[in-house]
């Protein structure tokens, strides 16, 4: 029980199990170590009291669509008559039911998870193949995903994957496996490329800098735009966008960024030496490159032309491909992005 969501969940068991009320179900709908639910019931000591697990499927800005309009709802139950009750609450919601045992659905929570994860892995790797043989991903991919077994989500290159839920979940089930006598190696290649990815978009961003590999980037200014490891979130947590600045700090670069919904404060607390700003083109005064880290759609909409005359040099690294190519053609730029030439 080392770990510390388990004995958060078994505190909990402990204070409330003497105050459920009979046939009452006790629904877990975190993610949590596989066994967890199995372990409340135990340390409820409730002989009439169920304990269901009921993982959540919910995107960060657009968790109320997902709980409405699930693509499936997941019961882990160790009896049918309480996986009926608890699937009840759901009757009016769209969406298949799965309902199994407990083990099995907190397992789904972390397979869902490490799939999509290794899917943007294979995807970002791709890229870099297409930017070799001169191939555009994003026709690649959207081909690709017209393939109903493939499907069409999660088919975007960018910086790398991060987030409280993928890099968190992945390295789990890795953790699971391992310990289970499983060697998860094609689980690690993932997360080995999702560091490789930081490692490389950083590189971009030096080398159109005019930085060469290993080098000194002291006195080189990065204009950067986001710093969410998403757009339409807040959410700092594992973000791409930080991982690769700091690489681009390591180097020695001074970072001006932008993000629509982070300040300065929110950022001194992770120990990045960043300068943040609230205004876009600021971030860009007097910059060699402006690198664009996080997909927010207000950045398709600025002035380029004023971004042309705002930095330093006219070069941008567009990390996320949401900046109009023929307008970057139009003002000069000279650019960089993933996945296309």
């Amino acid at each position: 029980m080392a770990d510390p969501t388990c004995r958060r969940l078994v505190d909990v068991a402990d204070e409330v199990g003497p105050h459920l009320a009979p046939n009452a179900i006790v629904v877990n709908k975190s993610t949590v170590p596989v066994g967890a639910t199995r372990l409340v019931a135990a340390h409820l000591g409730r002989g009439d009291v169920a304990v269901v697990s009921n993982p959540e499927f919910l995107r960060e800005g657009a968790a109320v669509n997902d709980f409405m309009h699930p693509d499936r709802v997941v019961i882990g139950a160790d009896d049918s008559a309480t996986a009926i009750r608890v699937a009840e609450l759901f009757a009016d919601v769209p969406g298949a039911v799965v309902v199994t045992d407990p083990v099995s659905a907190e397992t789904i929570k972390y397979a869902a998870n490490a799939f999509l994860a290794t899917k943007l892995s294979f995807v970002n790797a791709l890229a870099a193949v297409c930017e070799s043989v001169g191939a555009d991903a994003d026709d690649v991919l959207l081909g690709v995903g017209y393939d109903r077994r493939v499907g069409r989500e999660f088919l975007r290159p960018g910086p790398g994957w991060g987030g409280s839920c993928f890099p968190k979940d992945t390295r789990a089930l890795l953790h699971m496996a391992n310990d289970a006598g499983y060697e998860f190696g094609l689980l690690q290649a993932v997360l080995d490329a999702n560091d490789e990815q930081f490692d490389r978009t950083a590189s971009k961003v030096l080398k159109l800098a005019g930085v060469a590999p290993g080098g000194d980037a002291t006195g080189v200014t990065i204009a950067a735009w986001g710093l969410t490891f998403k757009a339409d979130t807040d959410d700092l947590r594992d973000s791409p966008a930080l991982e690769v600045l700091r690489r681009v700090v390591a180097a020695g670069a001074t970072v001006r960024a932008y993000d629509p919904v982070i300040n300065a404060a929110r950022m001194e607390p992770l120990g990045l030496s960043i300068e943040v700003v609230d205004d876009p083109y600021a971030a860009c005064e007097g910059a060699t490159v402006l690198t664009v880290l996080t997909e927010w759609d207000e950045f398709r909409h600025l002035d380029l032309a004023k971004v042309a005359t705002t930095l330093a040099e006219r070069r941008v690294v567009d990390t996320r491909n949401v900046l109009d190519r023929n307008q970057l053609v139009r003002h000069r730029f000279i650019s960089d992005n993933i996945g296309r030439r």
